[in-house]
């Protein structure tokens, strides 16, 4: 990893003071295939709430100095929207044993530089220090191959997902409502859960 670049871990009410950043970072990333988010930094903060709410929540962060130029974050499921909550509970989860990982962004000059890997590493160390949850998991869009914005030079993440030991599971999947780049409204779009015990 980057020698400038250090990790920090924090819950509840200390991660009010980040959500501005993260709040623009998710906005800036997500624009990027597949997601082709185009928010809003009003929408950002009012979803960023839950984490404030919640004090089993973590946000991992990456600062090269003083500057936020990655995020993570995570949250014990029960406290997660009923979206994404419909999946688990139609299969037989109990919400309580599950820790959802939400969105990792990171600024496209720190990448390849192991991050990505301390964002899991940080998060799953959270969810054990909490304990009693028997799953990790987090969800990612589904966007088809021949999508007309997929760079030519896409690479899906999967393989790091699975040597991190998680499971993508096509039972366990929903939607998500955003509005997509050049799109006039939200759609709906189809997301599917990894899983780690």
């Amino acid at each position: 990893m980057n020698p400038s670049v250090s990790i920090e871990r924090c819950s509840g009410k200390a991660l009010e003071r980040h959500i501005p950043e993260l709040a623009r970072l998710r906005i800036e990333v997500f624009r990027e295939f597949p997601y082709l988010y185009d928010g809003t930094l009003a929408y950002e903060e009012n979803y960023l709430q839950t984490y404030l709410d919640c004090p089993q929540s973590v946000m991992v962060l990456a600062l090269d100095g003083e500057k936020v130029v990655g995020a993570s974050t995570a949250i014990p499921m029960q406290f997660e929207t009923e979206a994404m909550q419909k999946p688990f509970i139609d299969n037989g989860y109990a919400l309580d044993q599950v820790f959802y990982c939400s969105e990792s962004v990171l600024n496209k000059n720190y990448r390849g530089l192991g991050i990505g890997v301390r964002f899991f590493e940080e998060r799953e160390a959270h969810a054990d220090a909490l304990g009693g949850f028997k799953h990790i998991t987090f969800c990612c869009v589904e966007r088809p191959a021949d999508h007309p914005r997929r760079p030519a030079d896409y690479v899906p993440l999967d393989r790091f997902w699975n040597k991190r030991g998680y499971v993508k599971h096509p039972e366990l999947h929903t939607s998500y409502l955003w509005k997509d780049l050049d799109d006039t409204e939200e759609t709906a779009k189809p997301m599917t859960f990894w899983l780690k015990k």
